[in-house]
């Protein structure tokens, strides 16, 4: 099995002041290529933070993240965003869509940001959303679709850029319960495909379509072996 992430001996700290608080503590972790896994713990517990690290949204205060075979823990943040925009695709429980843009715009602004030329941008976007069953709602902006539509552009918006890793945190949490079916099968074919997921939930029915979950508690992880690294 290929890594596709890998996290060695990561902590993270915020400065309140004089205050030091920390939020992760020595976290080893391996997601493997074409891996569905869940994140899992109470609030508090570090999983924002650790998707935040993962998504090249924050650097680690000690340890090292490396995607593919790029260790991104001391990348700038201009790097970062670089790294951000090719290798990870977001999807969020508020979908995050840009609302004066149709469908189609929102899933060509990845490819804006990594110069994609604009007709191989508008031929992928055309693609991904007749993939996903929104052919025909291409031009219309996100207040005219509903959730489920909304969160399928935001899908689609996340493979834009053959990411290495789609990061989908609470996907269905803004959804009705067959709306969220819907998209959690959207998912598993995505998997059945060879993607690599990571998805933060607290819905345990949610977590155990995956193939591993990963437990958070006070910054650590909680299952796998004692010194907390799951491979």
């Amino acid at each position: 099995m290929k890594a596709v992430l890998e996290i060695e001996d990561v902590s993270k700290s915020y400065s309140l002041g004089k205050l030091i608080v920390p939020v992760l503590n020595g976290i080893n972790l391996t997601i493997n290529e074409g891996e569905f896994a869940a994140i899992m713990g109470p609030s508090g517990s570090g999983k924002s933070t650790l998707m935040n690290l993962i998504g090249c949204l924050d650097k680690p205060t000690s340890g090292r993240i490396i995607i593919g075979s790029m260790d991104i823990s001391r990348l700038s943040d201009i790097e970062l965003a670089r790294i951000r925009g090719k290798k990870i695709g977001f999807v969020f429980q508020t979908f995050n869509l840009i609302t004066r843009l149709t469908a189609q715009k929102n899933v060509e602004m990845p490819m804006v940001y990594q110069d994609v030329p604009g007709n191989s941008r508008k031929k992928r976007a055309a693609q991904l959303l007749e993939m996903l069953g929104l052919k025909d709602r291409a031009h219309h902006k996100p207040a005219e679709l509903s959730g489920g539509q909304r969160q399928r552009v935001a899908i689609a918006r996340a493979l834009a850029n053959e990411p290495d890793i789609i990061l989908a945190d609470e996907p269905t949490g803004n959804l009705d319960s067959k709306t969220g079916k819907e998209i959690m099968q959207i998912f598993d074919k995505l998997h059945d495909n060879g993607k690599t997921i990571l998805m933060v939930t607290h819905d345990q029915k949610l977590a155990d379509n995956c193939e591993r979950i990963i437990r958070l508690k006070d910054g650590r992880i909680e299952n796998g072996d004692p010194d907390g690294k799951i491979s």
